[in-house]
């Protein structure tokens, strides 16, 4: 008996996914994997609904706590792509690795997911599984599937699902972020009405203050009270979510080449990133702030990529433990119209000097304010020369331009007089 493994939603893709296995490519049993990164419980009750109506083995696996870590981890890397928390990307692989757990414990010979060929999630799901010996299949990719086929195929099988119609948006939801995509909101002019958020409230005038306490660059704490990962980022989605802070809506370039419009809402994720970096300014000196820029940069692009696991990544995590390690303090944030500002920050590693950026103190270390005169007279001088020279060498081409306008207006003169 032949079986193959498949990422099991219990929406309309993975549904059709599970006959046209059996159907198209032969296997004799399919078994469904949900894997639980913080999506809401209803989603979990129409997976398993949808799996008892279908007479699919179905497992649910728990990697809430996994994928907190790794959102944590993309904390300290500052970690965003085109100016939005990286929350589905994260996801991915976190989902991947435990459905090809379950399908090599289950001794399956292939593993699936109902991933279209013009998204992100395919990408990320098969950098996993490709490092296994098992079949990949994607069914809705390789077939050429569009919904308005699924919806007919449904129909014609009976299949577990309300006609397709799952709503008007697409929706992806996780501990890190909530995506919200499809239908009006594909059109760039489209104006996104209030009700396509469900973390985040009308942003308003009132404001609080959370402080946000940081070891090596971790979070460990909320206003005091120490929480695990994932209390920590479900708490702060709350917190910060009431005061509409965390709204993304943006068009996005995806790793296949396309523009899209995405709209997200990731409350904890933006009050995370932006207290670490705001301890960061505080404990970093420039150069080590300017070249960290670099590294974030990098980590983002792969783990937008879903590449969490390579050679690349272990590097880059090796910085982090680094330069993480003065990253140790408290950042108090303030929560207001949709905004998360911090407005204080504490470190015993600082790279601050009260007395020395004090206007009201004469010297710096032993250094006296005209010792600046010097280095005041050669900031920019290499400049001032450069636009110096450049004047002069227009200026040596302009007055022979209007020599040899002479010279030809003497010539021809002369011939005249000829």
């Amino acid at each position: 008996m032949t079986r193959v493994a498949l990422a099991f939603s219990g929406g309309l893709d993975t549904t059709v996914c599970v006959p046209l296995l059996e159907e198209e490519y032969g296997y004799d049993e399919v078994i469904g994997v949900t894997v639980d990164v913080g999506q809401p419980e209803e989603e979990f009750a129409e997976a398993e609904e949808t799996a008892e109506a279908l007479d699919l083995e179905h497992y649910v696996v728990d990697a809430k706590a996994e994928f907190a870590e790794l959102c944590l981890d993309s904390v300290r890397a500052n970690a965003t792509y085109q100016g939005y928390p990286l929350g589905t990307a994260l996801a991915r692989p976190v989902i991947a690795e435990k459905i090809l757990d379950v399908a090599l414990e289950h001794d399956c010979a292939a593993v699936a997911h109902g991933c279209t060929g013009k998204g992100n999630d395919q990408l990320r799901f098969e950098a996993v599984w490709r490092a296994s010996d098992l079949e990949v299949i994607a069914p809705v990719r390789e077939l050429g599937l569009t919904r308005e086929w699924e919806i007919e195929y449904a129909d014609e099988k009976d299949l577990p699902v309300e006609g397709g119609n799952e709503g008007a948006w697409s929706i992806d939801t996780n501990l890190w972020s909530r995506s919200v995509e499809g239908d009006d909101l594909e059109d760039p002019t489209y104006v996104p009405p209030e009700d396509i958020y469900e973390w985040t409230e009308t942003p308003g005038a009132d404001e609080e203050l959370v402080e946000i306490e940081f070891e090596d660059g971790y979070p460990v704490a909320l206003n005091g009270d120490e929480l695990d990962a994932v209390s920590l980022i479900q708490e702060l989605n709350e917190l910060a979510g009431a005061h509409g802070v965390g709204r993304t809506d943006m068009m996005e370039d995806r790793m296949l080449g396309l523009k899209v419009r995405e709209n997200y809402e990731h409350p904890a994720a933006t009050v995370l990133l932006t207290a670490h970096e705001g301890l960061e300014q505080l404990v970093f000196t420039k150069s080590e702030r300017d070249f960290k820029t670099t590294a974030d940069e990098e980590w983002a692009q792969q783990g937008y990529k879903g590449l969490v696991d390579t050679p690349l990544m272990a590097s880059l995590e090796g910085f982090l433990d680094a330069s993480q390690s003065k990253v140790t303090g408290t950042v108090t944030v303030k929560l207001q119209g949709g905004q998360a500002r911090p407005v204080a920050r504490d470190s015993a590693y600082g790279v601050y000097s009260e007395s020395a950026a004090s206007f009201n103190t004469e010297t710096v270390d032993g250094i006296e304010q005209a010792d600046a005169t010097g280095v005041a007279k050669y900031h920019g001088f290499q400049e001032r020369l450069a636009n110096e020279v450049l004047a002069n060498a227009k200026k040596s081409e302009t007055e022979g331009s209007e020599d040899d306008d002479e010279k030809a207006t003497l010539t021809t003169d002369g011939g005249n007089e000829e």
